[in-house]
């Protein structure tokens, strides 16, 4: 079981990055690459910040900061 203090803390961070570059895009792996998370932790925090609609999952299986695949 992850703490539910250590996710929030993590989506905090998650959410600040992509807000403050909205022209990130990661894939699952690169998000774990790039903050060191485990895979467990690493869907849980994406599937949050989706289902939050702070993030989307573009077709090619990329995390974007939500609104920003709209034209």
């Amino acid at each position: 079981m992850i703490d539910e203090k250590v996710i929030r803390v993590w989506m905090r961070r998650i959410q600040s990055e992509f807000s403050e570059m909205p022209g990130l895009h990661l894939t699952k792996v690169q998000a774990q690459r790039l903050w060191s998370l485990d895979s467990q932790l690493c869907d849980t925090l994406l599937d949050g910040l989706v289902a939050a609609q702070v993030l989307e999952k573009t077709t090619r299986d990329a995390y974007v900061l939500a609104g920003s695949t709209r034209h």
